[in-house]
């Protein structure tokens, strides 16, 4: 007899990874509204507090006011727009690169780019960490994926003299780890792909508009920006709207528009979000823009320092996504809960998504935040650690 769709849920509750939604209500800021009472937000990507800010909004509002509520088609019909082409220019000259594309989300890029770029008989070198979408994209091409130990680049130097091919050959990382925080070490991957004559492309989702002059990127924090192919990042996270995009140059940019599916085959962002990306590059650039950053910065440091200094194991990393360890999946979902009965809305994370044993509260923070709110709940965090002999 065949296993039935309840079957599976059941096995999925009983390995204590069984996932369901939690409605919020209000806007994405530090504080929201969930089952009636107000709550500390503390695993938003709205690391800048964009997602509330009245310029993005406004902008949001005279695109619809000019042109309308979609696009109407795919970008290779009559889905190309004033905008997406604005965007595209803003987007190439704040990556610094030589052009740019636009795609309607972080997984639509990866998994577009990385099948138009390599297939049968190329190679792609992936970091064991790296996000979903970046394997999916690899399994999708048909491409050899060799996967190296995470942030290992003298593994993965070993690895690349041993199976480098006569294909084409890509390097692809996370910028900044979603599920840790820590950087990739691109200095020593821009110097491998230099030596095997490769592509080498970045994920910095979690990087763009936090790090590096202007919010530029790890890429820019880490001065190999002029090495990166393929500078990929999105607009849903520290830019407050939705979407993504890749700097590129204009031969990849051309090659992309022509092989990429998730290009070709997909209606094109609307206006209203093209508007509110076009004022959020702007405004990361401005000195508005600096001083959010100092600001998460400075909240970032607070928050970490307290939990280390608490006791709990946090792995290494300076950025404004702060993992603690739980452990096991059940340990995992009963800290998320007490968190949420002590006035804090923050999620466990557990397997696929972290390996087996490393579940995690998944802890980001805000420009927005107020430092005496976070130190609060440094106080409540270290009380449910030692109640359920976290610590």
């Amino acid at each position: 007899m065949s296993r039935t769709i309840q079957d599976e849920l059941e096995q999925i509750r009983r390995r204590d990874l069984y996932r369901s939604t939690r409605l919020i209500s209000g806007r994405q800021s530090a504080r929201i509204g969930h089952g009636g009472r107000e709550l500390l937000l503390l695993c938003s990507n709205n690391y800048l507090g964009l997602a509330e800010h009245p310029a993005l909004a406004e902008a949001s509002l005279r695109a619809v006011e000019r042109f309308g509520t979609s696009s109407g088609a795919s970008r290779l019909v009559s889905g190309t727009m004033e905008l997406h082409e604005e965007l595209e220019r803003a987007v190439a000259a704040f990556k610094g690169s030589p052009a740019a594309l636009v795609f309607n989300s972080g997984h639509a890029a990866n998994t577009g780019i990385i099948p138009a770029l390599v297939g049968r008989g190329d190679v792609v070198f992936s970091d064991r960490l790296n996000h979903a979408s970046i394997v999916d994209g690899i399994l999708l091409s048909g491409a050899r994926l060799v996967r190296y130990p995470h942030n290992d680049h003298q593994q993965l130097a070993r690895l690349m003299e041993k199976e480098c091919g006569s294909g084409r050959t890509l390097i692809v990382s996370d910028g900044v780890f979603s599920m840790d925080g820590d950087l990739a070490p691109l200095a020593q991957l821009a110097e491998l792909k230099r030596q095997h004559g490769a592509l080498l492309m970045i994920d910095d989702a979690h990087g763009s508009g936090v790090l590096g002059r202007c919010g530029r990127g790890s890429a820019d924090l880490l001065g190999v920006s002029g090495h990166v192919d393929i500078k990929m990042g999105t607009f849903g996270k520290a830019l407050g709207s939705f979407g993504a995009y890749a700097g590129v140059s204009d031969e990849i940019r051309e090659l992309l528009v022509n092989r990429c599916r998730s290009f070709i085959f997909s209606t094109s962002l609307p206006p209203a979000v093209l508007g509110a990306s076009l004022a959020a590059v702007k405004l990361v650039q401005s000195a508005e823009g600096d001083a959010l950053r100092e600001r998460l910065h400075r909240n970032a440091h607070l928050f970490r320092s307290g939990l280390i200094q608490a006791g709990f194991t946090i792995p290494d990393g300076a950025t404004q996504i702060i993992p603690l360890i739980t452990g096991q999946s059940e340990t995992t979902m009963r800290f998320s809960e007490a968190l949420l009965a002590e006035g804090l809305f923050a999620q466990g994370i557990r397997p696929p998504t972290v390996p087996a044993g490393l579940g995690r509260i998944r802890f980001t923070v805000m420009a927005t935040h107020d430092p005496d709110d976070l130190n609060r709940a440094l106080e409540r965090i270290e009380n449910v650690g030692r109640r359920l002999g976290v610590l």
